[in-house]
């Protein structure tokens, strides 16, 4: 495939090479993505990297699954019903792989490495800056979602401790939700913060693989062979309106995202073209798509209606299948943390050295006060509100939408502003189909961002 060159010169769009302006900003911790310089690139336009086409999958599927299949058999009762979940996470999986295939296009076309250098280089500043701000309040978010995640499993792990499920919650101060929310968070999170670079990731991507698969292969088997106990509440067979169909769409696109770093893992492919990452990435949503399917369908027809935003916690607290369940979220969420603010923290140091108009190469003194301020700022404002906002459903809708933004809204912007660069006399109609679909996809997600935050808003109006 020919390249395309959108918006080489950068002063066509105010950008500037200091502070920051293409900063390494939300580097993939999965891969490596070293950044370019114009004396090493490649006659082609991009260094070849060392990742497999099995490898790229694999990271893909990584990066995808996560805690975020706790939410999918509430997001299965929420749509109406298996049929009516299944239907819309395979409607929903053809823009998904679109929104992925585009990126990789306009990742080639513009020569840049990250989401959001991508974005900035086709799109301009204007929309650059609110990609990366959309980033830092998206992983700010998932930090919350995830020390929730914490305090729900410890729950039900201290119940079982406690050996009196049923009143564990009026035990002695130390089994309190906040203060086990807290202690782990101070003990585990902001050690594993502080440092500028991250080195555990391939341990932390093992451990969440592993839990993600125990978890999924425990619910179905929960759902062959239920306790006693397990009374399903009404098993829906369709959905109650439209409207109601349409609220699980954060859910799952919180539980697709990866196209944030879907542009990294691309560009350190062996062979990075457009063509070889169509299949990588059906392949990678399929097999995500076979994982949140097996979640979602079994788990919410164990309790119907009645299952939790949380589907773990449905489960009694005495099972000791569960318990492990809950042991290995932990463990991935412990360890899943730092890499989101270790990405979250680029985005805000980059536009931090933007708006101060700093260079990047400045005192290392400077830059580590910096850092642990921001550590400690993000740190802090997580737990806090963590700590008091008990209910995860909550916190999944609002950073799904702003997912729905990354796989939709940001890959339609830079589809149609890809080929309205190209300024042929006499337009193909392919041309036409290919700008109509991106119009498409920043529609779509933009009804799924603006839904999402008119849910919330009339719910906390209504609280």
């Amino acid at each position: 495939m020919a390249q395309v060159s959108i918006n080489s010169d950068y002063s066509e769009w105010g950008s500037s090479t200091d502070a920051g302006e293409r900063a390494r900003l939300l580097q993939s911790p999965c891969v490596d993505t070293a950044l370019k310089s114009e004396g090493e690139a490649s006659p082609e336009g991009l260094d070849r990297g060392t990742t497999s086409t099995l490898g790229a999958i694999f990271i893909v599927v990584n990066a995808c699954l996560g805690a975020g299949l706790l939410n999918f058999p509430a997001a299965f009762s929420t749509a109406g019903g298996v049929a009516a979940g299944v239907t819309l996470q395979m409607g929903m999986l053809v823009f998904i792989i679109s929104g992925l295939v585009i990126l990789a296009y306009c990742s080639q076309a513009s020569n840049e490495r990250t989401y959001q250098e991508v974005v900035w280089a086709v799109c301009g500043k204007l929309t650059g800056v609110l990609c990366e701000v959309a980033i830092a309040i998206y992983t700010f978010g998932t930090c919350i979602a995830f020390l929730i995640i914490i305090g729900d499993q410890q729950d039900k792990i201290i119940a079982v401790m406690a050996k009196d499920p049923e009143e564990a919650s009026g035990g002695p101060w130390y089994t309190d939700r906040k203060f086990t929310i807290s202690l782990t968070a101070f003990l585990f999170i902001l050690p594993l913060s502080i440092p500028k670079e991250i080195g555990f990731q391939k341990y932390a991507s093992f451990l969440s693989v592993v839990g993600t698969w125990y978890v999924t292969a425990i619910i179905i088997i929960k759902y062959i062979w239920p306790d006693k106990e397990m009374t399903p509440g009404d098993i829906l067979t369709r959905p109650a309106s439209w409207m109601a169909v349409f609220n699980a769409m954060p859910t799952i696109c919180f539980g697709f995202q990866c196209h944030v770093s879907s542009v990294p893992v691309f560009n350190s492919m062996r062979q990075p073209e457009v063509k070889t990452w169509g299949g990588v990435v059906t392949a990678a949503m399929v097999i995500a798509l076979a994982v949140y399917m097996g979640t979602g369908i079994c788990g919410f027809l164990t309790f119907g209606a009645a299952v939790d935003p949380d589907v773990l916690l449905s489960y009694p607290s005495e099972d000791m299948a569960m318990a492990v369940a809950r042991a290995f979220i932990i463990l991935s969420v412990l360890t899943s943390y730092p890499i989101l603010h270790f990405c979250g923290r680029a985005v805000v140091e980059g536009l931090w050295l933007r708006y101060q108009g700093m260079p990047v190469e400045e005192d290392v003194g400077r830059e580590q006060r910096r850092r642990v301020l921001q550590t400690l700022v993000w740190f802090l404002l997580t737990l806090l509100l963590a700590l008091f906002i008990p209910d995860i459903g909550k916190v999944i809708s609002v950073i799904g939408g702003l997912a729905a933004c990354f796989i939709f809204v940001f890959p339609g912007l830079c589809l149609i502003q890809a080929k309205l660069s190209e300024m042929e006399e006499v337009k193909p109609a392919s041309w036409w189909a290919l700008v109509s679909f991106g119009v498409l996809l920043v529609t779509l997600g933009a009804f799924i961002f603006g839904q999402t935050t008119a849910n919330a808003i009339y719910v906390d109006l209504l609280a």
